[in-house]
C-alpha cells in the first residue's frame, strides 16, 4: 500500500449542477485514492471564473495565456497533480461548456510542446468518468475523445474510464450501485498508477 502523501490525484468536476451524478462518481472515485493512502483535491470548474479561448494566439509566442480570471491558478493545481481523473455528463454527445472552455484553456500547453519545443517532462495517468443519461442517438464518445485530447495536452496518460448510462435526474447514479464500486476501484488503481515510472 502507498503512503506517500507527497501523491496527488487531482479530481476535476465537470458538471455545471454541483453534487449531481457525475460529480458523485468522482468522490467514490477520490475516496479509492485515498484508501491507497494517496491525497485528494477535487476542482469543480463551475465555482470559478473561465473565460473561453479566444484564439489569439498569444500562448503560441509567450507559452503564456493573457486572459485574466481564474485559470492560472487552476493550473497551478493541474501542475502538481500525480494524477487526474474528470468526471462530467454527456452534453449533447460531448462535454458541458464550462469544462470545454477549461479543457481549450490548456492551449498554453499544446503551445509549448508543439510550437515552442518543450519536452513533456512527466505523463501522468488519468481517468474518465462519464454519466450519460442515454437519450442521446450520438452517444458519449465525443466526450471521451475531447477528454483524451486535452490529457494528451497536458501530460496525462488515459489509463481508465467508467461510462454509466442511464442516470439523468440529480440522485439517479444511486440506482447504479455498482458504479460508485467500480469509480473507487479505479481510483484505488490510479493511486497505484502513480508509482510506475
Amino acid at each position: 500500500m502507498m503512503d506517500d502523501r507527497a501523491t496527488f490525484v487531482l479530481g476535476i468536476a465537470g458538471s455545471p449542477r454541483r453534487g449531481g451524478n457525475s460529480e458523485r462518481l468522482l468522490d467514490a472515485c477520490l475516496a479509492g485514492v485515498e484508501e491507497r493512502g494517496a491525497s485528494t483535491g477535487k476542482l469543480a470548474v463551475a465555482d470559478f471564473d473561465i473565460v473561453p479561448c479566444t484564439g489569439c494566439g498569444a500562448c503560441a509566442r509567450t507559452g503564456a495565456c493573457v486572459i485574466a480570471d481564474d485559470m492560472p491558478a487552476l493550473l497551478e493545481r493541474l501542475d502538481t497533480a500525480s494524477a487526474i481523473v474528470v468526471a462530467s455528463p454527456v452534453y449533447f454527445a460531448s462535454v458541458p461548456a464550462g469544462l470545454k472552455a477549461f479543457y481549450d484553456r490548456l492551449q498554453p500547453y499544446w503551445s509549448r510542446r508543439y510550437v515552442l519545443g518543450e519536452a513533456v517532462t512527466r505523463y501522468r495517468p488519468g481517468a474518465i468518468l462519464l454519466a450519460a443519461a442515454g437519450g442521446d442517438p450520438y452517444g458519449h464518445e465525443c466526450a471521451e475523445t475531447t477528454t483524451r485530447s486535452a490529457f494528451a495536452s497536458v501530460g496525462v496518460r488515459f489509463t481508465e474510464k467508467l461510462v454509466v448510462v442511464g442516470p439523468d435526474a440529480r440522485g439517479d447514479i444511486e440506482g447504479y450501485p455498482d458504479s460508485c464500486v467500480e469509480a473507487r476501484a479505479i481510483g484505488s488503481s490510479i493511486a497505484d498508477a502513480t508509482e510506475d515510472p
